[in-house]
């Protein structure tokens, strides 16, 4: 299905040249390309027009989370009849392993997993492996490791109307791919059985599968609402796929805990030809018992350190990634690229530090190496179609592209103007600040705060309430969905106020926005 781009507006300003300028480009064989524009200058909808025109798949990379959710709301916009994903760190909090030598503390991982986002996760790679019109909005999260593609798409579960399947079959299948069992609450990743039929959710959809069986033969698929039971479509086919990104069948689980066993024997020859008893012992308490859980359960905690055996692959090759699911020819867009890149740049190096030192005292096996995010040549040996966005480019995006593969964007379609700046004096500065507020939201304009501090955004938030003011806080304690929520709230009206830290930092477009109050400006930096 080709992309089908939906806007009210059409490109004005820079925007029509810079559309033109990046095709040609692209149509030249011109891998890399820089958008420079400037805040305002409508560079979202000039990437939408690109995307829209080449028509490839497209992976939209953001430095943070609330930027990434704010661009997936608007391509979502553009794109109603295609698929618009996001894909950004699936945890509301987490702790990584880690052990402190010096201490002698050990650290066990602790995460808290959101499963929305996971649902989002999963119906990226759904999408990217059942469809071509995609767009994939993503935090640098895309980079990590994710598991085979391959054995993804090989483990799923083909169903169709009057195909011959015994329905203790298909239940082993699910529980061969990761489903859990659950007769009283249905939710995502989940099954149930009731008589002659076979209910599920797969971990990428919020809609319930309803398998009927005649027999040992299908007699009829339908989608439902999982909360009310009603039956929403009834379809021909089908694929169910796993509700794991790590899912392997049988023989490749064995042949895996096959070299897991041989690592681990060499780990524990290496640490008795050291004298090193104690991490002897732990290596092989705590591999034993995970090779024990995947082979009885075919999943164990913490299955990703060892997805280097999963995958097949060998000592220091590249893991599988979110790229890794997307054809060949994609378009990668970076967006607000001077920050992102130096994020791309880090990860792997900042991975390797924390896990050197659970592998040297026996808490993992070498292999956990492998269970990174890539390195930053690797990924650009990934690199196909690329599309840097920024106001303030490197030299790398610039050198890169080339003097021919830059396009401007300087005039503001809005015809909006750099704002003024004024410093005022500290005293009395809340008083100040909330006439400043009165005034803008009597005209149904909104404003930025932004403070020093989680706890200064909490505190003048609660004050403000108190005074009457519609005001919210953010910062990175809240929820990732929370945080797409706030920002769509404060859009439509909702409130008036947002009280945060770094906010001018995040890189949002919030054109209702009149005043960024800068409290404490010359402790900002």
């Amino acid at each position: 299905m080709p992309f089908y781009l939906k806007s009210p507006f059409q490109p004005a300003g820079d925007q029509p040249a810079a559309i033109e300028k990046l095709l040609n480009g692209f149509s030249g064989n011109n891998r890399f390309q820089t958008l420079l524009g400037v805040t305002g200058s409508g560079k979202t909808f000039t990437m939408a027009n690109v995307i829209a025109e080449l028509g490839k798949p497209a992976l939209v990379v953001s430095h943070n989370k609330t930027l990434a959710a704010q661009l997936y709301r608007e391509f979502k916009e553009f794109f109603p009849k295609n698929a618009v994903e996001f894909f950004v760190s699936y945890y509301d909090y987490y702790q990584p392993e880690a052990y402190v030598a010096k201490r002698d503390l050990y650290i066990e991982k602790d995460a808290q997993i959101n499963e929305k986002i996971d649902r989002l996760r999963h119906s990226a790679t759904h999408s990217l492996l059942s469809r071509d019109d995609v767009v994939i909005v993503a935090s640098v999260s895309c980079i990590y490791g994710l598991g085979s593609p391959v054995n993804y798409r090989d483990m799923r579960i083909p169903l169709k109307v009057n195909a011959h399947i015994e329905r203790e079959d298909l239940l082993e299948r699910l529980v061969a791919v990761n489903f859990n069992r659950n007769d009283t609450d249905l939710k995502s990743g989940c099954f149930r059985v009731r008589g002659d039929r076979v209910e599920l959710v797969p971990q990428y959809s919020e809609e319930g599968l309803r398998v009927t069986f005649f027999d040992d033969e299908i007699e009829e698929l339908s989608i439902f609402d999982p909360v009310t039971g009603k039956t929403l479509t009834r379809i021909d086919e089908i694929f169910v796929y796993p509700a794991t990104h790590y899912a392997a069948d049988r023989e490749i689980l064995n042949q895996a805990c096959d070299r897991i066993a041989a690592e681990l024997d060499e780990r524990q020859r290496f640490f008795s030809s050291h004298q090193k008893l104690l991490e002897n012992q732990r290596i092989s308490e705590r591999t034993g018992y995970d090779l024990e859980m995947m082979r009885e359960m075919g999943y164990c905690k913490g299955i990703e350190n060892y997805s280097r055996h999963l995958d097949g692959r060998s000592a220091g090759d590249p893991p599988f990634t979110l790229i890794d699911y997307f054809p060949k020819d994609f378009l990668l867009i970076i967006d607000e690229s001077h920050i992102t890149l130096p994020q791309l740049h880090g990860m792997q190096r900042g991975d390797r530090a924390r896990k050197q030192s659970l592998i040297d005292f026996g808490f993992r096996l070498p292999s956990a190496f492998d269970n990174r995010p890539l390195s930053f040549p690797e990924l650009e040996r990934k690199f196909s179609s690329v599309l840097f966005v920024s106001a303030t480019p490197t030299e790398y995006e610039l050198e890169k592209s080339g003097p021919e593969g830059v396009a401007e964007q300087i005039i503001r379609p809005t015809g909006l103007l750099d704002p003024e700046v004024e410093v005022r004096g500290t005293d009395c500065q809340i008083d100040d600040l909330l006439s400043e507020i009165d005034s803008r939201a009597e005209q149904g304009e909104r404003v930025l705060v932004t403070t020093l501090t989680k706890r200064m955004s909490e505190d003048l938030t609660k004050y403000m309430k108190e005074q009457g003011v519609r005001v919210r806080y953010l910062h990175s304690e809240v929820e990732t969905i929370e945080r797409m929520e706030i920002i769509r709230g404060l859009r439509l009206g909702d409130f008036d106020v947002l009280i945060g830290i770094n906010l001018l930092r995040e890189g949002l477009d919030l054109p209702e926005v009149s005043l960024v109050a800068i409290l404490d400006a010359d402790k900002e930096g």
